[in-house]
């Protein structure tokens, strides 16, 4: 089942951004380029630069100006999250491309990729909540509380693997198919944000 490997390569690549825990550390994809595992684990370690991106602009003794460069690289990190996910997307519709709909086969509320992006952001919950429960230095009481958080995110973690599989079963074979509409973000784009458009005049 694909959310199996999914959960693997995403593990992975938390497991791998953690062994040196620099936001700048370079990534060494270790899967082959051809296939789905690189696109996770690409996906999985964008996430996980972002995720400590956030904890660093959240500091609330740092300088502004710093803050907003590390916003302008949340932005960046965010767009290229985005077109990670839907390089994904475009692996599965071209998977899927020979597949016949149904006559009666319904759209899913969202694609395979955006429900692994999903998958991949809770794989990284779930490693900062079970950190937060191995904490020497924290009060039982906190220790207690993320303990029941870390185990509702992993019975979140087992129905949304099922979830996914389940469409990626249907769209195999017939009953849902794919529908991609790309994000089309506009605050990065210059000629579509108006406060970057006005400047120009």
């Amino acid at each position: 089942m694909i959310s199996s490997i999914a959960n693997s390569v995403f593990q992975r690549a938390i497991d791998d951004y953690h062994v040196y825990d620099a936001i700048d550390h370079p990534m060494e994809n270790p899967y082959a380029q051809d296939g789905i595992e690189h696109l996770f684990y690409l996906k999985c370690w964008i996430d996980t630069m972002q995720w400590h991106m956030e904890d660093v602009v959240r500091n609330p003794e740092i300088d502004p100006a710093e803050a907003l460069n590390w916003k302008r690289r949340i932005d960046s990190s965010n767009q290229y999250r985005t077109d990670t996910v839907e390089y994904i997307d475009s692996y599965y519709l071209a998977k899927f491309a020979d597949v016949e709909a149904l006559a009666d086969a319904k759209v899913n509320t969202e694609s395979p990729a955006w429900a692994l992006d999903r998958l991949s952001i809770l794989a990284l919950k779930i490693y900062h909540m079970e950190q937060e429960t191995l904490r020497s230095d924290a009060a039982p009481d906190h220790i207690a509380s993320c303990q029941q958080k870390l185990n509702i995110l992993l019975e979140q973690r087992n129905d949304l693997s099922q979830s996914i599989d389940e469409l990626l079963t249907d769209i195999a074979v017939g009953i849902k198919y794919m529908k991609v509409y790309k994000q089309m973000k506009m605050y990065n784009d210059p000629s579509m944000n108006p406060v970057l458009y006005a400047n120009k005049k």
